[in-house]
């Protein structure tokens, strides 16, 4: 079965809201809990900011004429509600952030618990190289890069020109690597020692 355009889910919004919304969430879950969890910081918050801010998104398409629904662009709309959600979260909690609850889940040709085990640790590793760069860089690279909306997209959620959107990636990038960097040869010193 194809996967439905963004037109597509648009249009049957526009024409069904009670319908189709499932068909938005089941779609967009992932980048709305990525979001989230990148700004509250552990699993359990972003899991609530998720649910609100799919919430809040069903009030908004309820108010909405059925033309605004059509020309939705649906990723950048519903990441701009989950981090706005997700911030609220955090004023309200003042609540520090981190990436630890990133885990890696088993794929089909794992060769078994060791590999589980190493992607984990890798994930553990980016997770907290990321958690590190600054807050500007740091929501930037992981919407480009986790979450994979493109730079206009993160622009549009953030409301924020696209000129500095592709500079805070490329600085946030250039930091991680110079982070990993500096990581890897800590570990090779060690390992010498």
């Amino acid at each position: 079965m194809a996967v439905p355009s963004a037109d597509d889910l648009c249009q049957r919004l526009a024409t069904d809201l009670e319908a189709a919304f499932a068909d938005l969430v089941k779609e967009h879950e992932d980048l709305v809990f990525g979001v989230a969890l990148r700004v509250v910081g552990d699993a359990a918050s972003a899991q609530d900011v998720a649910q609100e801010a799919f919430v809040r998104g069903y009030r908004a398409l309820r108010r909405y004429p059925s033309e605004r629904i059509r020309e939705l662009r649906l990723r950048p709309w519903l990441a701009r509600i989950a981090l706005n959600q997700a911030r609220n979260q955090l004023r309200a909690n003042r609540h520090m952030s981190s990436l630890d609850d990133l885990t890696v889940h088993p794929v089909a040709g794992d060769a078994g618990p060791q590999s589980i085990a190493e992607r984990n640790d890798q994930a553990r590793m980016w997770a907290r190289l990321l958690d590190g760069l600054p807050g500007r860089y740091r929501l930037a690279v992981a919407m480009r890069h986790v979450e994979g909306l493109s730079y206009a997209e993160i622009a549009e959620a953030l409301d924020r020109p696209l000129g500095s959107i592709k500079s805070d990636v490329h600085r946030g990038v250039a930091l991680l690597r110079a982070a990993y960097d500096a990581e890897q040869r800590a570990v090779a010193s060690q390992e010498a020692s």
